[in-house]
């Protein structure tokens, strides 16, 4: 038979604990990203309104 390890029930929780920090990590990077992704459609959204009022307005002086 095969032999089992007995941990005690600190070392099992501390187990347990380590298994889910790297998840709890991507997600809280999955959160980063999101925000970040946003942010970026939101600066290009208010780029190309510039651009477009920029091109707008250089028409109406010529």
């Amino acid at each position: 038979m095969a032999e089992t390890t007995k941990l005690s029930v600190g070392e099992a929780l501390d187990k347990l604990r380590g298994t889910g920090a790297p998840k709890l990590k991507i997600m809280q990077l999955d959160e980063k990203i999101e925000t970040l992704d946003e942010e970026t459609r939101r600066l290009r959204a208010a780029r190309r309104r510039l651009e477009r009022d920029q091109r707008g307005s250089r028409g109406s002086e010529q």
